[in-house]
């Protein structure tokens, strides 16, 4: 098996997981999570109180220290959603990683590899807490961060799991 585009940032006791669709190509260039100017991940991280600052993509490591991790469901192939080949999205694959680690939460930075995992279509997603599977930590679905998705950007949802994230509280339904 190859090498992937980026390592995960997985570790046990992790309070939130976030899963992206796959590395961009930017993202995979510069070896770091989210790495493209244009994208919004690491202000709105700021913004909604998940990091005490605006981490550089570089410094994605430093998650960890404040139990946050980071993966994608298609681990082995980079590029926007629409460019990526059939079968690169692996939900076995990332089931597996995320029973591993057992986070309290689990968030998708896009409904595409949200809908991958759950086995629905897109349109049946709503952003926030969606029903995921028994056994699974809490599962959230986030607007996607990339400027290429500008159009169906909402902060709310990222501030609401913000919210949660600061205070320690169980992850309100709806």
């Amino acid at each position: 098996m190859p090498e992937p585009v980026l390592p995960d940032l997985l570790a046990p006791g992790l309070r939130l997981v976030f899963c992206g669709s796959a590395p961009g190509a930017v993202s995979a260039a510069r070896g770091a999570y989210y790495a493209h100017p244009g994208n919004r991940f690491w202000s709105i991280l700021h913004q909604a109180g998940f990091t005490p600052r605006r981490l550089a993509p570089a410094e994605y490591p430093s998650l960890l220290g404040l139990g946050i991790g980071l993966t994608d469901m298609a681990k082995h192939a980079a590029g926007n959603d629409d460019e990526l080949p059939p079968g690169a999205y692996d939900p076995a694959g990332f089931a597996a990683r995320i029973r591993a680690v057992r986070p309290a939460a689990l968030a998708f930075t896009a409904k595409a590899p949200a809908a991958a995992f759950l086995g629905r279509r897109t349109g049946a997603l709503q952003y926030g807490r969606n029903e995921g599977p028994a056994g699974f930590p809490p599962v959230w679905v986030l607007p996607s961060t990339s400027g290429q998705a500008s159009r169906f950007w909402d902060a709310r949802p990222w501030l609401a799991l913000g919210a949660w994230f600061r205070e320690g509280h169980v992850i309100p339904a709806g």
